[in-house]
């Protein structure tokens, strides 16, 4: 019989980086830790679907998730991929009905919850919680911004390379080669990410390589010389 899934230990220093949680005390974050509830999703399955009815925001503890789109013609575009002790579902504090994107679990994952009614109340109890959920929102949106004005404006070299400093930036780990994008990437990904094709992807990949900028295998990439990158972000 399988041993029902566990919740890891919370690192609440981790916790308090997180967007939401900034600038609150420790005790404050314990307290607020227990009241959420665990959820967990396995490989390919999902916490939420677009569409569905708002009723929760999540902090992820472990695993790596995708947030997506689908248009109504099916085609799916690849929003943004987190780590752990990053939050999603955050239109939970709106007056959103149902969520804009698609949660799926990229590897298995765990995930702490707060319904919307006792994260409404706890930003009552803690008024911080109210000033940092403005301040993410902005984040989001100066971020959905800026990919917009790079879809419309930029090659996509430029893009694709932007992507990967971006994912850098969220996800990376330093190892002897290089920085390693923490997250399990297709090339298909990659391109929904960027607005292109899966072709032009394994294309630029191919050719960074071996100018000696990244390694690229199935589902891992390490940027070996990130000054390249943002010499091409920035051309």
């Amino acid at each position: 019989m399988k041993e029902p899934a566990r919740l890891p230990p919370i690192d609440l220093a981790a916790v308090g980086q997180t967007g939401l949680f900034q600038m609150l005390a420790t005790a404050d974050l314990d307290e607020i830790c227990r009241l959420g509830q665990p959820r967990f999703a396995a490989k390919d399955a999902s916490f939420f679907l677009q569409g569905d009815p708002v009723d929760r925001i999540y902090l992820l503890l472990a695993g790596q998730l995708k947030l997506s789109q689908s248009n109504a013609d099916g085609q799916q575009v690849l929003m943004r991929a987190i780590g752990p002790y990053s939050l999603f579902g955050a239109v939970a504090m709106t007056q959103q009905e149902t969520y804009p994107v698609s949660a799926e679990a990229m590897e298995d994952c765990a995930a702490l919850s707060w319904t919307k009614p006792t994260i409404m109340a706890l930003i009552g109890r803690f008024p911080q919680l109210a000033l940092n959920a403005i301040q993410l929102m902005a984040q989001y949106t100066q971020e959905f911004q800026e990919r917009f004005r790079q879809l419309a404006t930029e090659r996509v070299e430029r893009r694709l390379a932007h992507t990967l400093l971006r994912l850098a930036s969220q996800t990376g780990k330093k190892i002897p080669e290089g920085v390693w994008i923490d997250l399990p990437l297709t090339r298909q990904d990659l391109a929904e990410m960027t607005g292109t094709t899966l072709y032009t992807v394994s294309r630029l990949l191919t050719q960074w390589e071996t100018q000696g900028l990244i390694i690229a295998d199935r589902e891992r990439i390490v940027i070996r010389f990130p000054h390249g990158l943002v010499s091409i972000a920035e051309t």
